[in-house]
């Protein structure tokens, strides 16, 4: 009901609400969009969230060249990963690089699967990362074998001389020292390059290095259980009793360094050398290829000369054949004779020796005769130790073992420690001892009493010259122009004679008349011959006429 109030306006009834019947829900097309968008959105991430691979971390002592969103990891050149965090350490002392990996190489990432950042690089010879001058850096990956996954890494500084889909073997080098090697350094057989070094580490007592290195297959199959491992870095300048030697493996090796090995020639037959194997580093070649000794026995030799240019490794030579080594040089002060005297000690190996005999002699089994017992012998026939010069280039010294028949009496002394051999003056200083008796020899001449006498004979010879040049000139100023005369009648004769013995000459025509006459005369007495010959009466009475 409505009231009347002043100065209020009339307001219209409002009607009541009636509702209206429940009708069908439609969707219209303006939401179509939307709804596509999220279900394209909510799909992607899916895909995203689906696809999405690991996150790795990766430890760098620095990070030069990489940036968070851009630098890639590559396996073989092509992108696996990509680098999305770059920080340094708590400590400050490394950069800690988080990157997100492809979901396909996730299986991949291994115990001891290998990390390391490629930059341009120019070591031991070698280019790489040439390309990263234009594209930037990029962190390389090399894939590992272990079973145990992994998702943190420790990188490497450097990267790795081979990776592991490179076939070969490892082995293990101990040396006494590094010289020029190096990791990356090359290893040679008959100078080809056929592997590298792997590693290079000091031993843990500081004693020798130990190093790893890696043998391309095929050629890993000559390494065997007998092969010898040698340093060919540098150039080897050798100077000893042997003389002068230069000895390389290669140009390269003399800047870079290198390894080189290979099996002596006459060694049985070994199998291939496993992996890991542990092998001797040897100095050169030499040492390498030498023939190991099986026995050494220890003698020592007393020299009262020089040792000058005798060194220890000096060999120790028999009729030419080295035998041992010098391996100690002493002095020693005899208060008796108040001389000093050098012992040196020295290794003999038979086995070397024995090499040359087809027999072997050196054995006591093949013998029967003990060591002492040979030594003895040998002395006893006059084996004799004596320094010789091997070079006068170098003037190196060593100790040679030979016989002297002549040679004074001695024998092996078997109370020291080691066994003493009788020594003889050899070499230079024999030649100077000798020199010097005779020097002495030569300060005993009389040289003065030689040279008056010299003196006055070279004055009885002046005296004698001057009477032949008095009685020279006596015979030219007196027999000479008798001499000429007589030279002069003998000449006119032989002219007379020559005139008288001519074909024209009166003589001869005399003498040829004479001839025919005496012809005549001879014919006439062979008719009277042969008359008297037929008529032997004749000479009583007569040549009687006969008639007709």
């Amino acid at each position: 009901m409505m009231t009347n109030r002043p100065h209020d306006t009339a307001i219209p009834e409002i009607p009541d609400a009636v509702a209206a019947p429940k009708g069908r829900w439609y969707l219209h097309l303006v939401w179509l969009v939307p709804i596509i968008a999220a279900l394209i959105g909510g799909w992607l991430a899916f895909k995203a969230i689906w696809d999405q691979g690991p996150t790795i971390t990766i430890t760098f002592r620095a990070a030069e060249g990489l940036e968070a969103n851009k630098t890639k990891i590559k396996y073989k050149d092509v992108d696996i990963g990509e680098v999305k965090q770059v920080m340094i350490s708590e400590d400050l002392t490394q950069v800690i690089v988080t990157a997100e990996m492809s979901k396909r190489f996730s299986p991949y990432l291994r115990d001891d699967t290998r990390f390391w950042i490629v930059r341009p690089r120019i070591a031991f010879g070698q280019v790489s990362g040439i390309g990263t001058l234009f594209s930037g850096a990029y962190i390389g990956l090399d894939v590992g074998s272990s079973a145990e996954a992994r998702r943190d890494f420790q990188g490497l500084e450097a990267p790795p001389v081979f990776t592991g889909d490179v076939a070969g073997r490892q082995f293990i080098i101990k040396g006494p020292d590094q010289g020029s090697i190096d990791v990356g350094t090359s290893v040679y057989l008959r100078r080809v390059p056929v592997g590298r070094v792997l590693a290079a580490n000091l031993d843990q007592d500081g004693a020798g290095v130990t190093l790893t290195v890696f043998v391309e297959a095929p050629y890993d199959r000559f390494v065997t259980e007998n092969t010898r491992f040698w340093n060919a870095s540098g150039v080897d300048v050798t100077l000893d009793s042997t003389g002068f030697m230069v000895q390389t493996q290669s140009l390269a090796t003399i800047v870079l360094g290198g390894i080189a090995f290979e099996t002596p020639d006459g060694t049985v037959a070994m199998e291939e050398a496993k992996e890991h194997t542990i092998f001797r580093l040897f100095e050169n070649r030499a040492q390498a290829m030498k023939a190991p000794d099986k026995q050494a026995i220890r003698f020592a030799a007393s020299f009262t000369e020089s040792l000058r240019g005798l060194t220890v490794g000096s060999p120790v030579e028999f009729h030419g054949i080295s035998v041992g080594e010098i391996t100690s040089i002493g002095a020693e002060y005899d208060a008796h004779t108040q001389t000093y005297h050098f012992p040196v000690e020295f290794s003999l190996h038979p086995d070397r020796l024995a090499r040359h005999f087809k027999n072997n002699l050196m054995r006591e089994e093949d013998t029967g005769l003990t060591t002492k017992d040979k030594i003895n012998a040998l002395v006893e026939h006059g084996l004799r130790a004596q320094l010789n010069t091997g070079s006068f280039l170098t003037g190196q010294l060593f100790v040679a073992l030979d016989f002297f028949p002549d040679v004074e009496k001695a024998a092996a002394d078997w109370t020291r420690d080691p066994p003493e051999l009788p020594t003889i003056p050899g070499g230079l200083s024999g030649i100077e001892r000798n020199l010097s008796n005779l020097a002495k020899k030569l300060d005993k001449v009389p040289f003065d009493a030689i040279a008056t006498d010299v003196r006055h004979t070279l004055l009885s010879m002046r005296t004698a010259l001057q009477r032949t040049e008095h009685l020279v000139q006596r015979v030219d100023e007196q027999l000479l122009p008798t001499a000429l005369a007589t030279i002069a009648e003998s000449k006119q004769a032989l002219q007379s004679v020559e005139r008288l013995t001519a074909s024209n000459s009166p003589l001869q025509q005399d003498a040829r008349e004479a001839m025919r006459q005496l012809g005549r005369a001879s014919q006439s007495l062979q008719t009277l011959a042969d008359y008297l010959d037929r008529h032997p009466e004749a000479l009583i009475r007569g040549r009687k006429d006969d008639n007709p």
